[in-house]
């Protein structure tokens, strides 16, 4: 499981790279600053929890159990959450409106939020059974 973790956040970082470029260069042209920015808020958090993926996936003594569902809800929280980002953001340039599934930004940020409570809680229970 550490190897899939692992290779999860090496890919979102690797699209989080490629989409911040894209944004910068490719879509400067034809998106509003606060379109940009919004994309580029997308992009952060995407990073960001490749980062958390790259550290989750090398750590030792938090339960299985907990690594693998903190694992689970990064991924569907970094697709909710900046996925749907990303489609707002560019809402304008397609002939779908993607606010019709905006909704699921928030619950992206809870699934986020979660698995850092939940490797939070982890980690206290790791320390609480004597271990430092």
């Amino acid at each position: 499981m550490n190897k899939t973790i692992f290779l999860v956040g090496i890919l979102f970082g690797v699209m989080a790279i490629i989409l911040g470029a894209f944004g910068a260069h490719g879509l400067e042209a034809v998106l509003a600053g606060s379109q940009l920015d919004t994309f580029e808020t997308g992009v952060k958090y995407q990073m960001y929890h490749a980062l958390l993926l790259l550290i989750v996936s090398q750590l030792k003594g938090i339960s299985a159990k907990y690594l693998k569902t903190a694992f689970y809800l990064t991924v569907f929280g970094v697709v909710f959450f900046s996925f749907s980002i990303y489609f707002l953001a560019t809402n304008d340039l397609t002939g779908f409106d993607f606010r019709a599934i905006g909704f699921v930004t928030p619950i992206g940020g809870l699934l986020m939020i979660s698995a850092w409570v939940l490797l939070g809680i982890g980690a206290v229970r790791f320390k609480s059974a004597g271990n430092d």
